[in-house]
């Protein structure tokens, strides 16, 4: 049985790089570790990261970088929020939220009025109860080769900013998605 620690003991660091050993040891050393290889599509790196240590063990982390797209024919920036993960054992003690909680605190030091991130469906409840709200339309991101591809992951979307509100408009992503 896992012993369950209060996410009080915890702290949140801004992490220098974030590795494949380092996700491993939050996530174990398996092929899929996020379920998205599925959906068939390449993904972009995070340049900003943030994790919890246990002792000198990563158990959470949460990644960022910034994003341009289009909504209609109009060019903005959102900053692109993934890579969330949290170990096995220390689940269900609110790291997630935490590790969330300070990449968007840091977002928020940057320009884009709003962060974006991809969700599989069972994932939405716990971005819901953080305020993060679903996008209606579809999004189209950029994948290897010039193709275009209608993401089948939920978007979802949160101000940044208490005066930002999500346009209304068809939603390209100029990259890789995160």
């Amino acid at each position: 049985m896992n012993k369950k620690t209060s996410s009080a003991s915890f702290t949140v660091l801004r992490l220098e790089r974030y590795t494949r050993a380092e996700q491993d040891e939050i996530l174990g050393n398996v092929d899929a570790p996020f379920g998205v290889m599925e959906t068939g599509l390449t993904w972009r790196g995070k340049d900003e990261h943030f994790g919890i240590r246990r002792g000198v063990r990563l158990v959470a982390h949460a990644g960022l970088v910034r994003l341009a797209l289009m909504i209609d024919d109009t060019p903005t920036e959102v900053v692109g929020a993934g890579g969330v993960a949290v170990a096995a054992d220390v689940r269900g003690c609110g790291l997630a939220r935490q590790v969330v909680t300070a990449a968007l605190e840091h977002a928020r030091t940057m320009s884009p009025r709003h962060a974006l991130l991809f969700c599989r469906p069972s994932l939405e409840a716990l971005y819901r109860r953080l305020g993060w709200h679903g996008l209606d339309g579809d999004v189209v991101v950029e994948q290897p080769e010039s193709r275009l591809v209608v993401m089948p992951l939920r978007t979802m979307v949160i101000p940044l900013h208490n005066d930002a509100t999500w346009p209304l408009g068809s939603v390209r992503l100029l990259s890789l998605p995160v």
